[in-house]
């Protein structure tokens, strides 16, 4: 069966035509999806019996299941999701002062490959599908009873290696009869796909690109994370600067501190020297150690002096606040841990 969450409005509309209904039908189904959260087609008590009774037989809808949910201290709640075919996703929500933010997944596994990320312990098996990451958000506004106000699309997998269902996804969640989420409270984070960066240019879509830098030369980039070896970091810079020239949009660059491999004063200078000129900030990111990888979080004190050498050297640069340091916070540990399981009793 097909799943109702992975049509744009516009694409249920056609679908709703090439099943013999009215065009008005498809925005009623739509608006009762997103703006009324229900669960099942027999709610949508403006449509005839047997409208619901076709959708019924045609469409899968409701929540994903969750598998396990992990609580944090600080609000933080990490959710294994149990996709139809039987697949593990990750989605974490974090509590901030300025409103509730889901880290959305994008892939099932991902192959990318990044030496410090829990994510590429398992490989990408497939794709997510554009309903498959609506009903993440759908999921966790169901589980808690609380509005998401902001999405980063930064769980496991590459957005841009699954450029067209992420640009459905956004469309879906930013829609006014959708979930109406602003484009600008919507951020797409990507390891550095050039080509991709050069198509989202032109997307005329406000949300906000990030770039998963977390080294500032090519020699350290090429060992942390191998997409560099494709699109090398000058390759890269100039696709940010098309983009930046074709949006007017600033772009974030994601830097994980890794104790004595990224995080020294020369490693900030050169940084900054890469960044110097363009419309952009840096994030940086304490590290979640993956026990896999055998990197460690940097030390208070050098991220510190991280930071202040990228201020004094006029970049504005922001320290992203840990979240659910007490649970199995980095992204894909989870899943990781209860795939080991299924294989262990296999």
């Amino acid at each position: 069966m097909k799943l109702i969450y992975d049509y744009t409005q516009d694409q249920m509309i056609e679908e709703f035509l090439e099943l013999g209904e009215k065009k008005f039908r498809a925005t009623q189904v739509f608006e009762w999806l997103y703006r009324q959260n229900v669960q099942s087609f027999e709610q949508m008590n403006n449509l005839s019996l047997s409208l619901r009774e076709k959708l019924s037989l045609t469409y899968r809808i409701g929540p994903l299941k969750i598998e396990e949910k992990q609580v944090s201290q600080d609000g933080t709640i990490k959710y294994l999701l149990q996709l139809s075919d039987g697949g593990f996703i990750e989605t974490v929500l974090m509590v901030h002062d300025y409103g509730r933010s889901l880290c959305v997944t994008s892939q099932l596994g991902c192959n990318m490959g990044c030496r410090f990320c829990a994510s590429g312990l398992l490989k990408k098996q497939r794709n997510l599908t554009a309903g498959e990451m609506v009903n993440q958000v759908l999921t966790v506004m169901n589980d808690t009873q609380e509005r998401i106000s902001h999405v980063v699309v930064m769980g496991t997998g590459e957005p841009f290696d699954n450029y067209d269902a992420v640009m459905d996804f956004v469309r879906i969640i930013n829609h006014p009869k959708g979930l109406a989420i602003g484009a600008r409270h919507i951020t797409i984070s990507t390891c550095g796909l050039c080509d991709a960066i050069e198509r989202y240019s032109h997307e005329g879509i406000q949300t906000n690109l990030a770039i998963s830098l977390h080294a500032p030369n090519d020699e350290l980039r090429n060992q942390l994370m191998p997409i560099n070896k494709r699109y090398p970091m000058d390759v890269l810079r100039q696709s940010i600067v098309d983009y930046i020239q074709k949006t007017n949009r600033r772009v974030t660059f994601e830097y994980i501190l890794l104790r004595g491999v990224n995080d020294e004063l020369k490693h900030a200078r050169q940084l900054a020297h890469y960044i110097k000129g363009l419309n952009a900030y840096v994030n940086l990111i304490p590290y979640n150690a993956v026990d896999e990888h055998g990197y460690q979080q940097s030390l208070p004190q050098d991220v510190e002096a991280f930071k202040s050498e990228l201020l004094r050297l006029k970049i504005n640069v922001t320290l992203r606040k840990e979240h659910g340091r007490d649970i199995d916070g980095a992204c894909g540990q989870l899943r990781a841990m209860k795939v080991g399981e299924q294989s262990c009793k296999s």
